[in-house]
């Protein structure tokens, strides 16, 4: 929670404005400026007169300034944030495209000499995808792979379809035709992303359209379990049948019940949208 202009309320703590300008006031003067308030009897204030040596800001009682840990500075925080992200985007669509093979072991330090950084974003990023179950820890090694098989994918596109088949019924009767028109570009982003071939470009932009979808029915808790369901599915298969994961034309029949889903939705036929979406998890499995 933001804290307002004044700090927060009760603790007596200046809000980090006033810490900042305090600081370069003193920096300039070349004197730590002690508060007029709450100073322990016999401390001077300011400049001993007698000595010309700057007297120490007191303490407060109770508090522990030598063991309190620095707070990092904003820039450092974002910038850390930002490298972890886009590590974690491009260990993402390494999954997707099977780049990183299932059932390999793969180190940090090796992964961030092959992205240019240091160790510690990989290992952050990788540990994020072992909470989503694409990879495992292998103690003293790094993480493995998880190799999926098709029963996986089944039962990831059985809850999928659990969850996303009643709210799109849902909102084909009661969305107005407005709304649904509003995207028709991100259907037709699959259908183009589709058309390149790559897999790891379609993945993002048919989450992308399915997230909109669900986003109309207000839920957040609802569209976030969706889309981690929907992201775990689009991980390649450990199969002999499907070795590569889904191919060319998968896609581009895939982005084309998009743009028919959308169609039927702001005609709202609603037994269309019904068929369509059946048709469109059993393709996916």
């Amino acid at each position: 929670m933001r804290q307002g202009a004044q700090g927060s309320a009760g603790t007596g703590i200046p809000p980090v404005s006033q810490g900042l300008e305090a600081r370069a006031g003193a920096e300039s003067t070349g004197a730590a400026r002690v508060p007029s308030q709450g100073r322990a009897p016999g401390v001077a204030s300011g400049v001993d007169a007698g000595r010309g040596v700057s007297a120490p800001a007191p303490t407060a009682r109770g508090e522990h300034t030598h063991s309190e840990t620095p707070i990092p500075r904003p820039r450092a925080v974002v910038q850390r944030a930002s490298v972890r992200g886009q590590i974690l985007d491009a260990l993402r669509t390494a999954l997707v495209t099977g780049e990183l093979t299932p059932g390999a072991v793969y180190s940090a330090p090796a992964l961030g000499e092959r992205f240019g950084v240091s160790a510690t974003p990989v290992r952050e990023a990788m540990q994020q995808l072992a909470l989503e179950g694409a990879v495992e820890v292998v103690p003293n090694r790094g993480f493995r792979v998880v190799e999926r098989g098709a029963r996986e994918l089944a039962e990831l596109v059985e809850v999928r379809a659990l969850i996303e088949v009643p709210v799109m019924l849902r909102l084909a009767r009661t969305v107005a035709a407005e709304r649904w028109a509003e995207l028709r570009p991100l259907a037709e982003a699959t259908v183009r992303a589709a058309s390149t071939g790559c897999r790891a470009t379609y993945a993002e932009t048919d989450r992308t359209f399915h997230r909109a979808v669900l986003s109309l029915c207000g839920n957040e808790q609802l569209v976030q379990i969706a889309d981690d369901l929907h992201r775990r599915a689009q991980w390649p298969l450990v199969s002999p049948a499907r070795p590569s994961g889904r191919g060319h034309a998968d896609l581009v029949a895939d982005a084309a019940e998009h743009t028919a889903l959308l169609d039927a939705l702001i005609a709202r036929d609603v037994d269309v949208v019904r068929a369509l979406v059946g048709e469109h998890f059993a393709g996916a499995s």
